[in-house]
């Protein structure tokens, strides 16, 4: 068990009856998300409170009906799964700013102006998230918000989830290195090796993540391949 210092409240409400444990925010959050962490590590104490400030204790009783048990490590693992985390001002601010990175990427990545077929650049969508008042809320996952976010920002820009298709061609000397670093970027669609050792391929990806692939492309064969957008 971690130390009650620090520690923040984990809230379930079944009916009209409270459930409470104090935990540890860093913990508990990662818990929350999935990761596979004991719940020993992650209580400060080994009660289930109706008022965990208070102190005041759930009646045994009352565990048993609830939750079919009064093992606490058990209904502490439900309090955390299925009710609300109290998260500190310092974890909130640093959890809200790393999902909202992750959402603009994600989306500029995937996304396009449908008008230009180009990816807006991750600064023109963090601009138009902020004119659509967009709040992140640092318990949904990145693909729930990706959805409420893209619909937001639609009135303010052009945007839209897209695949692009791209032809490839890659000189002899560079085709080896180069189809195992393209293949694991992008999925293959049609690929074939020429009689002179060059590497001619049809490659599928999310628009946005066009000038990242021109990027790796000409990386890899010092600029001497030739793509074209299909």
């Amino acid at each position: 068990m971690v130390s009650l210092d620090g520690s923040v409240t984990a809230r379930l409400k079944k009916g009209k009856n409270h459930f409470e444990v104090f935990v540890d925010p860093e913990g508990a959050f990662a818990f929350k998300r999935g990761e596979n962490l004991n719940i020993e590590d992650i209580i400060a104490v080994e009660s289930i409170f109706s008022d965990a400030n208070q102190g005041d204790h759930v009646a045994e009783s009352d565990l048993v009906s609830t939750f079919g048990t009064n093992n606490v490590m058990e209904i502490a693992k439900q309090i955390l799964l299925h009710g609300e985390l109290q998260l500190t001002t310092e974890q909130r601010k640093r959890i809200l700013e790393e999902k909202t990175r992750k959402v603009i990427t994600f989306i500029a990545q995937n996304a396009i102006n449908p008008q230009t077929k180009t990816p807006h650049p991750p600064a023109r969508i963090e601009k138009a998230m902020e004119e659509a008042k967009i709040h992140i809320d640092p318990l949904k996952s990145v693909d729930e918000q990706v959805n409420i976010v893209m619909k937001a920002i639609r009135p303010i820009i052009p945007i839209r989830f897209e695949e692009v298709d791209v032809a490839v061609k890659v000189p002899p000397e560079y085709a080896a290195k180069a189809y195992g670093e393209i293949a694991k970027f992008a999925t293959l669609v049609k690929n074939e090796w020429q009689g002179n050792g060059s590497w001619v391929a049809v490659v599928r990806m999310p628009a946005g993540m066009q000038n990242d692939f021109y990027g790796l492309v000409n990386h890899l064969t010092k600029g001497d391949a030739e793509t074209k957008l299909l």
